[in-house]
């Protein structure tokens, strides 16, 4: 009898033993673990970066960890222009992409991407700022010292009646630091941006890429210098 009594003692704790295993391993498995409230240049603004630009955003931004964001910002972005578009109104305000914080930075110092509906008389505007110089890129390409803007055309299923009017999009970053007026520097602001429209613009399932290049070619032809408007003259 003690024997059978010792027998099924050990088969219990046998048992017992073999759940708490089996328990440890579902909880460790599901616990992860937790996520870094930085990321890098490869991983800031949803990953839309090609991967040969990683040293050009840091170059752009001034940094190389940037503050984690939530994520849904492509397609938050993507819904309000497609409702925007559909309004049917020459403007719109659009919404913001990405906004890519340094680490330790102010929640307002990061370099920022939006895009928006334009006007058709927002291209070929002679009202932009000094030293800012245009590029034959889309419709029309501008750089500054800490910023970039690209406006484009987009004929996509999701835009309906894009085919007889095609969704005119503009892209912008604002917020670059300011590494000087070289047209290097100026290149490489429109370099990130140009890589964020083309995310845009795949998103959006822009027919034959909205015309742009796959990459930004440092040959880019640049455009004479559009002269001011007279105050009369101006919006």
């Amino acid at each position: 009898m003690a024997m059978k009594g010792m027998s099924v003692n050990r088969n219990g704790k046998t048992l017992i033993a073999g759940l708490v295993v089996a328990f440890c391993a579902t909880a460790c498995a599901s616990d992860p673990e937790p996520q870094s409230p930085y990321v890098n240049a490869a991983e800031v603004c949803e990953g839309v970066f090609a991967s040969d630009l990683e040293e050009t955003v840091e170059a752009v931004t001034g940094a190389t960890s940037f503050k984690r964001r939530p994520g849904g910002g492509m397609e938050r972005l993507i819904e309000t222009i497609e409702k925007e578009y559909a309004s049917g109104r020459d403007w719109s305000p659009g919404g913001e992409l990405c906004e890519m914080s340094a680490k330790g930075s102010s929640s307002t110092d990061g370099t920022a991407l939006r895009f928006h509906i334009y006007a058709p008389h927002d291209v070929n505007y002679p009202g932009n700022p000094e030293g800012a110089r245009r590029f034959l890129l889309g419709k029309e390409a501008i750089a500054n010292t800490r910023s970039a803007s690209i406006y484009f055309e987009c004929v996509s299923p999701q835009l309906d009646g894009s085919k007889n009017r095609p969704a005119r999009i503009y892209g912008g970053l604002s917020n670059a630091r300011d590494r000087g007026d070289a047209l290097g520097n100026l290149m490489e602001n429109l370099a990130v941006l140009h890589s964020a429209v083309l995310a845009v613009a795949e998103n959006l399932e822009c027919e034959k890429g909205a015309g742009l290049p796959e990459r930004l070619d440092q040959g880019l032809q640049e455009l004479p210098p559009l002269g001011r408007r007279a105050e009369s003259d101006s919006r």
